[in-house]
Order: structure tokens, then C-alpha cells, then sequence
């Protein structure tokens, strides 16, 4: 496990640590609600302090109306200015888009990917977020899984709403998996908020 101290005295892992569900660091990031039901440990690559603060999970659908992505483009760039903490696959075009508004700011990022971190490569513009250490990316994914499939994708994005307090969909295509997952999150009692 190979670290770097920063600014603010925490470490920056620069290797992937895993952390498994009888760690103490579970009860320490999520009290007794550990995410996923059937979780047995999260891989780690970055700043894991960042799982310290208050955190929105971000959702949209693929496909998205233009004035939706306007207004999710306004969301992005005012939770920067705010430092709010999003926590996203950052999967969908529009997730992507406000991805690249959220690593202008100064504001912890959590990036879920769809897959495993065995061999993760990390995108040269997440570099200074990673380097500062106000990102971490995560994810729940044996090192069978290499690429993202529509069934890690799902699984992900369940993982993602279980790391957060509140979540915000931009937009859900109706029957689609993330609308889904907003009538789960809503029927658990998770504040749930679009921006449609």
C-alpha cells in the first residue's frame, strides 16, 4: 500500500486498498449501515477521507432532454462553488460532461466506475483532483470484472445511492434502470430530488 501525505495531513493512496466489510474502517465511514447488503469489501484508490463528508449521489439516464442537461450543467457548476461532495459513475454523457464542471473546482469527488480497479488506469484529467487529495474512486467489483456490462452498471449505481446521503437525478428514462432505482431510493426513505 503506497501513500502520499497531503495539504491537509490525510493520505493519498496511490495504489488500490481494499477494505473489507469487517474492517474497522466500515464502521467508521458508515456506522452500521454498511452499503449493499451482500458487500464484502470496497477497493480504494485515493483520498478516503473524503468518505468523511456529507454526500449527493448524481444519476442520469443516457439519453436526456436539452434543457435537462442545461440544468444539470447549472447543478454541477453550483455544487462545485458550494463544495458539495457528488459521488457518480460518471458514466452517461451527461455524467461525463459534469464530471469535467466538477474537477475545476476544489470540492472531494467520488467516482464509482462500473468495473474492477485490478489494473485501473486513472484518466490523466482526474490526475490533480487525485494528486490534491480531494478525489477517491471506489468500487465493489471482483478483478473478474474488467468490463462494464448493463448488470455492473446497475449494480454500481445501487452501490453509489448506498455511499449517499441524498441523491439527485437529472433524468430517468421511465421503465429504465435508473428510474428504477429512484422508486427504490423513494420508497427506502432516501431524500430524493430531480431536476426535471
Amino acid at each position: 500500500m503506497r501513500a502520499i501525505p497531503t495539504s491537509s495531513g490525510g493520505k493519498v493512496f496511490r495504489d488500490v486498498v481494499r477494505i473489507h466489510r469487517t474492517d474497522a474502517a466500515f464502521a467508521k465511514f458508515f456506522g452500521h449501515s454498511p452499503p449493499g447488503a451482500a458487500l464484502e469489501f470496497m477497493d480504494a484508490l485515493g483520498n478516503l477521507a473524503v468518505l468523511e463528508t456529507k454526500r449527493t449521489a448524481f444519476f442520469c439516464s443516457a439519453k436526456c432532454p436539452g434543457e435537462i442537461i442545461l440544468r444539470a450543467y447549472d447543478a454541477a457548476t453550483r455544487w462545485r462553488d458550494e463544495g458539495r461532495v457528488i459521488v457518480s459513475g460518471f458514466h452517461s454523457p451527461v455524467e461525463r460532461d459534469c464530471l469535467r464542471i466538477l474537477l475545476r473546482g476544489k470540492q472531494p469527488i467520488i467516482i464509482c466506475p462500473a468495473r474492477t480497479l485490478d489494473g485501473y488506469r486513472v484518466p490523466a484529467d482526474w490526475q490533480p483532483a487525485l494528486d490534491a487529495g480531494r478525489l477517491l474512486v471506489l468500487s465493489p467489483f471482483a478483478s473478474s470484472a474488467r468490463r462494464t456490462t448493463a448488470r455492473l452498471a446497475a449494480q454500481r449505481n445501487e452501490f453509489v445511492a448506498s455511499l449517499a446521503d441524498e441523491a439527485v437525478f437529472a433524468h430517468t428514462t421511465p421503465g429504465g434502470h435508473t428510474d428504477c432505482l429512484r422508486a427504490v431510493l423513494i420508497a427506502a426513505g432516501k431524500p430524493v430530488s430531480s431536476l426535471e
